[in-house]
């Protein structure tokens, strides 16, 4: 069972575009949209990394973007594109220093006729940063730094030093390696053909690739331990019913929707807390996409239904 994959040149090829093609990343009232290319920001994320002694392991490109680079049209689209920094970062001290160095960054990335020696970082917090997460507990170190897209398609910065679960199911396990093509960009002479492109290394940290590569393409839900998912992956499993997907192993069905709705009203107890996150998962996740929102949503109350 092999957890690796190297990327062909069609991978790479939807990977480079992800990379290259300019995103916004829009400010909250006077201030400016920013259009930057994300390999750009995020070189320039490492370079201030190592500045300020950071110990980096990696950066991955995770989440529905690396799904599409892996399994092109035959994965769903992808709104955001989450990146993972795997860096040393075991205490309170080490989070704030990653998130200076993201508001530096966004500093820089600001126009040139803009006075930035009056911003203060919480003026740039408020202006761009749509969530800040922080986690550390037992099994967990990470934050996570989510940008404005004024359409949803938010550029999403996560620090991981150790994260117990990293992933609801098979079909959004794929991590996909960036260093090679970083390096590329920062100072490759040649331009990539089917003859000459980075080797880029892909993980699947369910397990076997193939298999959830398989999964993907044959839109198969598959996952493991489904109780030990933030909100038991809910959400997210409705969201790929609506899609097309369908669970492989019917047998236990009952059995694992019983497991994610338990666990979703374990973590979001009360009535509020429910409402506040099925509006923000419906605000993120179907943009473009009203058809199919009253579509999840019965999906939803179906499945609560049959489980409870």
């Amino acid at each position: 069972m092999a957890n690796f994959h190297t990327l062909d040149y069609d991978q790479v090829s939807r990977l480079d575009d992800i990379l290259t093609q300019p995103i916004s990343i829009d400010g909250c009232g006077n201030f400016p949209s920013l259009e930057v290319r994300p390999h750009e920001f995020v070189n320039s994320i490492l370079k201030r990394l190592m500045v300020h002694d950071v110990e980096l392991h990696d950066v991955r490109l995770n989440g529905s973007a690396a799904s599409f680079a892996l399994g092109g049209h035959e994965a769903p689209t992808y709104h955001d594109i989450d990146v993972i920094f795997r860096v040393k970062m075991d205490d309170q001290d080490e989070m704030d220093k990653v998130k200076q160095i993201v508001l530096d960054v966004l500093l820089d990335s600001l126009p040139d006729d803009v006075v930035k020696d009056k911003l203060t970082d919480t003026t740039l917090q408020v202006a761009y940063v749509r969530k800040m997460v922080k986690v550390i507990h037992e099994g967990d170190c990470w934050s996570l730094i989510s940008l404005y897209n004024n359409d949803g398609k938010n550029f999403e910065l996560k620090f991981v030093d150790h994260m117990r679960r990293k992933f609801e199911f098979s079909v959004d396990s794929f991590q996909i390696i960036l260093d090679s093509m970083l390096e590329h960009y920062k100072s490759s002479c040649y331009e990539m053909c089917r003859n000459i492109f980075p080797t880029v290394i892909g993980e699947s940290v369910y397990g076997d690739f193939a298999s959830a590569l398989s999964h993907l393409k044959n839109r198969y839900i598959v996952t493991r331990k489904p109780e030990e998912i933030r909100g038991g992956g809910l959400l997210k499993y409705c969201n790929l019913l609506v899609h097309g997907f369908v669970p492989l192993d019917t047998d236990h069905l009952r059995t694992l929707e019983r497991y994610m709705c338990s666990r979703f009203f374990i973590d979001f107890a009360d009535v509020q807390t429910q409402w506040q996150k099925l509006q923000s998962y419906v605000a993120d996740h179907f943009i473009g996409e009203d058809h199919h929102k009253l579509e999840f949503l019965k999906t939803l109350y179906n499945v609560i239904g049959n489980s409870t």
